[in-house]
């Protein structure tokens, strides 16, 4: 596949995702594009999108990311359950591949520490003028197009055995239900007994007051960085 054939298939895929969406009648586009800017409009106000807080997390300084991570798959695995089963939407659920998911959780992970950014703050980032998170994307680009290009020769051998589409929900049988509350509670409940720690810096303190900023300064909650 040359470059010019995987951005006519990107293309293509991307055109797909939006006739998806609109085709399974979870709304229209623009209703989408306004969940996408709420989205990053919580990203923005929350300060996730900052290097700080994954870095920070990545070395136990900072729990805002986990707490947020653990109390938001809690609650919408508690909601989406429900919801499908009221109709309202579908699984996609992707193929269990064991040798992939160690391969491409480690790439992962050495990409999250180095840009300090994961797919959803990335683009608020880029959005920000971040130069360092723009130069990342164009690289996640050429690396989908290596994965594209030599993925049936190279990495579908690669990434191991298909062990198909199991789920929870679909393991516990008459009892999912019960497991899907159990394992949504539990995660509510790691996401609000994690400490709350932050790790700040002079941007963030140079947007309080003197008072606001004396206080944090003096709270062991929060370390200031220099």
């Amino acid at each position: 596949m040359s470059i010019d054939e995987y951005f006519t298939f990107v293309a293509s895929r991307t055109e797909d995702m939006y006739n998806i969406v609109q085709n399974e009648g979870h709304g229209s586009f623009f209703i989408v594009l306004l969940i996408g800017v709420l989205f990053g409009g919580i990203i923005q106000y929350t300060r996730v999108d900052k290097f700080e807080k994954i870095a920070g997390f990545a070395m136990l300084r900072d729990t805002i990311v986990p707490k947020m991570l653990f109390l938001a798959i809690g609650i919408t695995s508690i909601a989406l359950y429900f919801e499908i089963q009221m109709g309202y939407a579908t699984y996609h659920i992707k193929p269990l591949i064991v040798s992939g998911l160690i391969i491409g959780g480690t790439l992962f992970g050495i990409a999250m520490a180095i840009l300090g950014k994961c797919p959803g703050t990335g683009p608020v980032s880029i959005a920000e003028g971040r130069i360092d998170v723009l130069v990342g994307a164009i690289g996640g680009l050429f690396g989908a197009f290596v994965f594209t290009k030599y993925y049936d020769s190279f990495f579908k051998p690669l990434m191991g055995t298909n062990y198909g589409t199991e789920s929870l929900v679909n393991v516990s049988g008459s009892y999912s239900t019960l497991m899907v509350l159990l394992f949504g509670i539990a995660l509510i409940a790691i996401a609000i007994a994690i400490p709350h720690k932050e790790l700040l810096d002079e941007a963030d303190l140079s947007q309080l007051d003197a008072e606001d900023r004396a206080e944090i300064e003096s709270n062991k909650k929060f370390e200031i960085i220099g």
